[in-house]
């Protein structure tokens, strides 16, 4: 600020090149612009106002915004007024380019920065939007600068975006909605609101009335999977089909490798390749007719493997893929016709039924329904099944056979009550409820025991004797007894299917009282048994004539006993209670004044043979306490006398026992006299003998003492001698090893020194005559007349005929010498 002011006062101002400053002329009161290079002299009526400023410099390729610009003629000269005040354009913009640099005039400013050129890239673009109407835009309307290039601003257009192309890969595609009616560059008019997809591959830069939805990823189809669709209104496909609203179909792999679902079809799911074996088959439901393309409801088509294909919309399996019945030997499939149906010349009404026996195959045709499969039952000769005949309603039962059910023939549930179903798994050790109910009943009867089972068909009754199977017929029934039991007897707590024969027994108490009014409570056991002749169906069936024989009975018993009892004392049938009521029960024979020995029942047969007495206790507890005090009393009196005699027995004993003591302890000690001189007589001989036998013995052991020495001294001797002979033995063979290792160490020696030799010797001969062979004999020739020639030559040329030279230590033969010269010699001549 102080430098502005230092300058604006300054009288003289050097204003540099492309720099300006603005000066107020104070008496007109208008602002001029001074431009340099200048040196500008400031009146006392001039005041700078801004400056020395650059001027705007614009580059190639940059622009700048000026608002507030001047106004300037169709010369593009700046206009002024009269009062030569530049004029402006005051509120607007001007947008310049590169041009030579430029002063700011006063009222014009800087917008921002000097900024360069947009550049618009390829695949991207500008999305501008008209602020004012100019040439065919009117304010509001958008457009796209498209890339590559340079977007030139214009004042009059707002940049509102920059716009990106959306690649759209292989299997993509592009889901767009027009924002407004207008034409796209397909040359197809779209409505507001309208979608469509592009599916061409590359960068796709929307036009500023689409709007890009999403991006679709397309399905991929194979030869397993294939995708359902559904149209959402009426239009026409990418194959060309038209499509109904509502209406659904696939698309498969023969169709497209892959799909991108339009705008107007919804995907329903994919669908996978259903495919059958050679030995699979399946009924599809609501077929789609080939020819027409149109569903079959309600109708039914069978199709057998091997085979592949994808189950069309409104079409489904029924009950899946199904395998081919095979059918062994012991097979067979029950079946039903659905319609009317011929095969093999031989017509089926609807609900007739008929059989398909085994070893086969069989894969039912539409007009077929499959009932059951069912397999031959093998059953033993104590085993059977009820059958029914579904036609007559007749059940009867099949046993000991392999049986295979007819066509119009099914197995037969037989039920039992429960009481029997109880009875039945308790006998055979398993659970209730795990009885097969088509099986046929059986029951393996005890011994000496009997059965009643009822016909009920037949209305009559047999008894079966044990041990023995029992086999029901589809109309029988076990005749369950229900028995008293517990004690006292209870009625209905034994429910049972065999009746035991016996001979057994069983168990109740009576109550009873006497003439002189004592309760008792008896408690009774009874034999019985019956007697039956098993060969005699009559008397077979009287023994189940009494539903509760042990009931019957034993009130029958208790009754008799009671009438007797109550005519004896308590003290007369407390000694001779067991007469009482032996005879009470089986009465007493007037001829002969004794008990019978049974009862019989004639209306069952049954027979008691004995009654047992268990115990007799008093009801009443008065009576039970005097009885109780007596029987005390009784007691101790008999302790005490079997005490006094015991007691008298022990004393006597004792007393003998004392005497015979006495009589022992004499004899023991006149035999201890003897003893005690046997004794000194034993040891004066021992003592005699002692003496003799030491004088002895150390004799005897002096002398074998002396053997054994020399004995030991011999048998030593003969121990070194063997081992010197041993010692001198090792030692010969030691030094023969020796001596023998040292001899072929030589001898390995000498043999290596010799193939050594030999191998050197092979080597050298090798070595010569490879030298000899490389050198070859003229060359040896000529090396071994080199010498001779040489001194021949020398000699020559010193004009000597022969010469000798010696050391004159080593004597020479000069006869031959001088033979040679004169035999030389006269060679010449």
């Amino acid at each position: 600020h102080g430098t502005t002011q230092t300058m604006s006062n300054a009288a003289v101002i050097r204003i540099k090149p492309y720099h300006y400053i603005h000066v107020l002329d104070n008496n007109t009161n208008v602002t001029s612009v001074e431009v340099g290079p200048q040196t500008f002299t400031r009146m006392d009526h001039q005041t700078v106002t801004a400056g020395p400023n650059d001027m705007i410099m614009i580059p190639p390729r940059h622009y700048c915004i000026i608002q507030n610009p001047v106004v300037r003629d169709e010369d593009g000269d700046v206009v002024s007024d009269k009062n030569k005040q530049v004029v402006l354009r005051h509120g607007d913009e001007e947008i310049r380019f590169e041009q030579e640099p430029f002063p700011l005039y006063p009222g014009e400013k800087l917008y921002g920065k000097v900024a360069p050129l947009q550049v618009v890239a390829p695949n991207t673009a500008i999305r501008l939007r008209a602020i004012r109407d100019l040439d065919d835009k009117v304010a509001g309307d958008e457009w796209l600068f498209r890339g590559p290039g340079t977007y030139i601003p214009r004042v009059e257009v707002q940049v509102v975006e920059i716009v990106r192309a959306t690649i759209i890969k292989p299997n993509q595609a592009l889901r767009l909605r027009a924002r407004k009616e207008f034409v796209d560059a397909t040359e197809v008019v779209r409505q507001a609101g309208e979608e469509w997809i592009v599916r061409d591959a590359g960068a796709y830069l929307p036009d500023v009335n689409e709007e890009i939805r999403e991006t679709v990823a397309a399905y991929v189809l194979t030869e397993s999977k294939a995708i359902q669709l559904e149209a959402v209104q009426t239009f026409i496909d990418v194959f060309g089909v038209k499509r109904k609203a509502g209406e659904q179909w696939l698309v498969t792999f023969d169709d497209a490798e892959t799909h991108i679902p339009d705008v107007y079809e919804k995907v329903v799911g994919e669908v996978r390749v259903t495919t059958l074996n050679s030995r699979q088959y399946c009924v599809v439901l609501d077929y789609v007719n080939e020819k027409t393309g149109k569903p079959v409801l309600g109708g039914r088509q069978l199709r057998v493997g091997e085979r592949s294909f994808f189950l069309k919309p409104g079409e489904r399996l029924e009950n899946g893929i199904q395998a081919v019945h095979v059918l062994d030997s012991e097979e067979a499939l029950l079946l039903r016709a659905r319609e009317r149906y011929i095969e093999e010349d031989e017509e089926r009404l609807p609900g007739d039924r008929w059989m398909i026996y085994g070893p086969c195959d069989y894969v039912p045709p539409v007009q077929v329904e499959i009932v059951e499969k069912r397999r031959s039952i093998p059953l033993d000769e104590n085993e059977g099944v009820y059958v029914r005949d579904i036609k007559s309603g007749s059940v009867r039962a099949v046993k000991g056979e392999v049986y295979m059910l007819s066509p119009y023939e099914e197995l037969w549930e037989k039920s039992l009550n429960d009481t029997v179903e109880t009875l039945l798994a308790k006998e055979s050790k398993s659970r209730r409820g795990d009885r097969d109910h088509t099986r046929v009943v059986t029951y393996r009867i005890p011994h000496n025991s009997a059965v009643q089972i009822y016909d009920y068909k037949d209305k009559r009754a047999r008894v079966v004797f044990g041990p023995d199977l029992i086999m029901l017929d589809p109309d029988e029934q076990f005749t369950v007894i229900s028995l008293s039991g517990d004690t006292p007897k209870r009625p209905h707590v034994l429910p049972v299917i065999a009746l035991l024969l016996g001979p057994r027994f069983s168990t109740d108490v009576v109550v009873v009282e006497t003439a002189d009014h004592a309760r008792l409570s008896l408690k009774l056991s009874y034999n019985w048994f019956f007697d039956v002749d098993k060969a005699n169906d009559e008397e077979a069936q009287k023994i189940f004539s009494v539903p509760d024989f042990i009931g019957d009975f034993c009130k029958a018993i208790a009754s008799r006993v009671r009438g007797a009892v109550a005519s004896e004392t308590f003290d007369h049938f407390h000694k001779h209670s067991a007469r009482v009521i032996r005879s009470a029960v089986f009465g007493v024979n007037k001829e002969t004044d004794k008990i019978n020995n049974r009862l019989v029942f004639d209306s069952n047969l049954l027979n008691i043979t004995n009654v047992d007495i268990q115990s007799v206790e008093p009801v009443d507890q008065r009576t039970r306490d005097a009885l109780q005090k007596s029987v005390q009393l009784a007691i101790e009196i008999t302790t005490k006398s079997q005490e006094a005699a015991a007691r008298h027995e022990a004393e006597r004993r004792e007393q003998e026992a004392r005497g015979r003591l006495e009589r022992q302890k004499i004899a023991d000690e006149a035999e201890a006299e003897r003893a005690k001189t046997e004794l000194l007589r034993l040891q004066a001989q021992s003592a005699a003998v002692e003496s003799t036998g030491q004088a002895s013995a150390e004799a005897r052991a002096r002398a074998e003492s002396s053997k054994i020495e020399g004995e030991a001294a011999v048998e030593q001797a003969d121990l070194a001698a063997q081992a010197e002979k041993i010692r001198a033995e090792a030692e010969l063979a030691q030094i023969k090893a020796k001596q023998e290792t040292e001899i072929g160490h030589q001898r390995s020696l000498n043999e290596l020194e010799i193939s050594r030799a030999r191998d050197l010797a092979d080597i050298e001969a090798i070595k010569f005559k490879s030298i000899v062979d490389a050198i070859g004999a003229d060359t040896l020739q000529s090396i071994a007349q080199a010498g001779p020639e040489m001194q021949a030559r020398l000699l020559q040329g010193l004009g000597l005929k022969s010469f000798l030279i010696t050391d004159g230590n080593s004597p020479i033969n000069l006869f031959n010498t001088a033979n040679g010269l004169v035999g030389g010699g006269l060679g010449q001549e």
